[in-house]
């Protein structure tokens, strides 16, 4: 079929594309994908084909390899860790009068697919016509539960539209599924091809399982499938098993305006210590349980969760249809990368496709669990939690490197580091400080006393131990941390980044503080008052470097000195300047991959003031090239802060759109979890002023000329309340809970039983800042939208 418009419409609770376009598949693939946290399937096409790439990952389930290293080095880590593509089984396939039901053949006269931000679900509707003529409809819906964590469901319905017709389903568990990868790891290549060892096999009647263990890590998995089927008389089922392969066969004549339907619900479990029969015993458990809920019941029990968390987080943007959209779009794929992890990682592509080989970074801590912290605070409790069950493997990274403490991986999936790049990877300490920061951000929030006993204090007091142990007291007595990378990954092994230094001193605090509230865990813990007096004086003397003549914070020591980038000289083309230049010669200029100063700028704001603030942002607008899908929001939250909104508009719909609009052409590996949780920092800590400096919240709420209307909703130490933004004026509205208290532009009031409307005053900000020749963010243009053709709305 001919497709027009290549592109999705724009509705404010739904993502659809109709037509096919198969060279976008893979692309797609990555918006429709369907998660919980624990299970993650791509949104490919049921029948299995056409297809990009194919992909269902269970959260923490991985192949190991070895790394490559042309020239290897003490402390180099030694197997890289590479998330596999489970068992699958989305795939229906339909043959129709004996013809194979394939997008690329015959016509389809009508298509289209739709995910649905409140029901959580994926839908697709299809008329077809064979190539020998014969017409039929097929409509799928399917959905990964959020309440019956181990559970993916769907169901298939075929009418034919001309006459009675024969119909086949084969409806299959497949592993070992063929994938091309697009890795230029050969190892990565090789653990990749067939990673999945059969240890069992079980069919009878509807229901089949499989069990199979990974070659090298040694990892095991189950997955079973069971059927319920509404059918015309005269149905003939078979069921078969194999090795990589249960596959249940039905066939039945459907007369015309009649319709068969099946329903198929999946398992899923994985274990590195549970035998054959207990996984497989926890398959079929979930299994029981999802056939006892029933279809209905399991879209029932979706959408009352989703109906839940957009109470808590939803987002109402007035004045930009598209950003609207893109912002549940955020909101619903970080809801679904988080919410079942149950002490897992959140990697940085979710579980949406095998990007960055499907490891966790500190993206998590930085970006995503800010949100989840105020909209899901169960969630980024889980998340914390599966940082602290990798402590022992954090302090033993840190004994190889000849620290104390901990020291957490950049990038991981059972907590090990497994970047082959130690300039990023090993010196990127400020990882710690990000998961510390998170921590206490987390307590502020929630009052959890509980997770504070039993994880919190252990985490802020090792990484307090790796500050320790990696900086020193100068002749000048200032506490320097020298030789390491902050999170421009294009300056790396620096002396004093200001970034992690204020983190890391933020971190010293909360560690004090946190000792010092629960003595007992940190008399368990072995912390002295010695020790703790050791952390408050290095906090007290931590070196920031400022450039006196410039005025502005280096972004570490010397970095103003360096020679300024060529960026009248450097070719569009040559972006990312990564693939194109030597790193060493980035290393030696003032260029920035991604907000660095800037991102302290946000987190660490109470260390700046309002004029070092403008000053440092706009010297380094000069400067950042946003090579990193990690820069735009942080960008948009300051851009904000200084008075430069509509700046800050624009950066923030880069930073929600990354996706939809495949900026950085990489869609098809996986979704950009930072980015998408960008899209919620813009409002929130953007054009909301929201900030959690030592646990208090406070607001100063502006609105870009673009916007009408902005609410947002979150919660605080068991209250729930919203913030209205327009031009002149904030309302603050309790929704549930207790008072809370907060800051309006400086004032202290409190959201209570009835709501409180306050002024925002003028604001006159300098002159715009400039960015590199090229680099300025892509205005917003939100009237040159495709409407939604049909969709039903709210």
């Amino acid at each position: 079929m001919t497709d027009e418009f290549r592109g999705y419409e724009t509705a404010p609770w739904q993502l659809c594309w109709r037509g096919l376009a198969v060279d976008q598949l893979q692309r797609t693939e990555s918006t429709f994908a369907l998660g919980n946290g624990h299970i993650g399937v791509r949104g490919t096409l049921e029948e299995g084909e056409p297809r990009g790439l194919p992909g269902t990952y269970l959260n923490g389930f991985y192949e190991e390899h070895e790394l490559p290293y042309a020239e290897g080095g003490y402390g180099y880590p030694e197997a890289g860790q590479t998330v596999v593509n489970v068992t699958d089984g989305k795939i229906i396939r339909l043959l129709v009068e004996d013809e194979p039901f394939d997008m690329r053949y015959g016509q389809a006269v009508v298509h289209d697919r739709t995910l649905d931000f409140r029901t959580g679900t994926l839908t697709r509707n299809t008329e077809w016509i064979s190539p020998t003529g014969r017409h039929v409809r097929v409509r799928t819906q399917r959905l990964v539960s959020f309440t019956q964590r181990a559970v993916v469901a769907i169901r298939y319905e075929v009418e034919p539209l001309d006459g009675d017709t024969q119909v086949v389903l084969q409806s299959d568990l497949l592993a070992n599924e063929p994938i091309e990868s697009d890795t230029s790891d050969p190892r990565v290549a090789a653990a990749l091809q067939n990673p999945l060892e059969n240890e069992f096999s079980f069919a009878e009647g509807y229901r089949a399982a499989l069990v199979h263990r990974t070659r090298r890590s040694g990892l095991r998995m189950a997955a079973a499938m069971d059927h319920l089927i509404e059918s015309p008389d005269g149905l003939r089922t078979t069921i078969d098993v194999e090795d990589d392969l249960a596959r249940l066969t039905i066939a039945v004549d459907v007369p015309h305006g009649k319709v068969l339907r099946l329903t198929k619900f999946l398992a899923y479990g994985w274990s590195a210590q549970r035998s054959i029969p207990a996984l497989r015993a926890q398959v079929d458990a979930g299994l029981a349980g999802a056939v006892q809920t029933g279809w209905d019941g399991l879209l029932a029990e979706q959408k009352a969760y989703l109906d839940d968390f957009w109470d808590t987080a939803d987002i109402q943007v007035d004045g930009d249809p598209e950003l609207q959209q893109a912002t549940r779009f955020a909101l619903f794929h970080i809801l679904q990368a988080g919410a079942r992890g149950e002490s897992r990682a959140i990697p940085g592509k979710g579980l949406t496709g095998p990007g960055y080989d499907g490891h966790a970074f500190w993206d998590t801590e930085s970006f995503v669990l800010q949100v989840l912290t105020y909209t899901l605070p169960e969630a980024a409790r889980d998340a914390l939690s599966w940082r602290h069950s990798t402590l022992d493997k954090a302090r033993d990274r840190a004994a190889q490197l000849g620290l104390r403490g901990a020291a957490f991986p950049w990038r991981s999936i059972n907590g090990a580091e497994c970047s082959a790049y130690w300039p990023a990877g090993t010196a990127a300490f400020h990882v710690s400080a990000d998961i510390s920061d998170a921590v206490a951000r987390y307590l502020a929030a929630s009052a959890d006393e509980e997770f504070e006993r039993g994880c919190g204090t252990e985490i802020l007091t090792e990484t307090a131990r790796l500050w320790m142990s990696l900086g020193h007291f100068d002749s000048h007595n200032r506490f320097r941390i020298d030789g390491v990378t902050g999170p421009d990954e294009y300056s790396a092994v620096a002396d004093n980044n200001v970034y992690t230094n204020l983190m890391a001193r933020r971190n010293l605090r909360e560690a004090a503080a946190s000792c010092t509230r629960l003595p007992e865990i940190a008399d368990r813990l072995g912390v002295t008052e010695q020790e703790i007096a050791k952390w408050r004086d290095a906090a007290a003397r931590m070196f920031v470097p400022y450039d006196e003549e410039l005025q502005v914070h280096p972004q570490s020591e010397g970095f103003t000195e360096h020679l300024d980038w060529e960026f009248a000289n450097t070719p569009m083309a040559d972006y990312p300047l990564l693939l194109h230049y030597p790193y060493f010669d980035l290393y030696r200029r003032q260029v920035v991959k991604q907000a660095d100063l800037v991102l302290a700028l946000h987190l660490c704001g109470d260390s700046f003031t309002p004029e070092e603030k403008a000053r440092n942002f706009a010297y380094y607008e000069a400067r950042t090239v946003r090579d990193s899908s990690l820069s735009a929001a942080t960008q948009s939250v300051i851009a904000a802060e200084v008075g430069h909104l509509d700046l800050a508009y624009d950066y923030l719909g880069e930073a929600a759109l990354t996706d939809l609009h495949d900026v950085h052409n990489n869609v098809r590996n996986g979704l950009h979890m930072a980015s998408l949780a960008g899209a919620w920092l813009g409002f929130v800590a953007g054009f909301g002023g929201m900030r959690d400096h030592d646990g208090e919240l406070t607001f100063a709420p502006r609105l870009p000329s673009n916007l009408d209307r902005l609410e947002f909703r979150m919660c605080f130490r068991g209250s729930k309340f919203a913030v209205e933004i327009h031009a002149d004026r904030a309302t603050y509205r309790l929704l549930d809970g207790k008072p809370a208290e907060i800051t309006h532009h400086g004032t202290p009031c409190t959201i209570g039983e009835s709501p409180v409307t306050l002024p925002i005053p003028e604001l006159h900000p300098g002159t715009a800042p400039r960015q590199p020749v090229g680099r300025i963010p892509s205005r917003r243009q939100p009237e040159r939208l495709r409407p939604a053709q049909g969709l039903p709305q709210p």
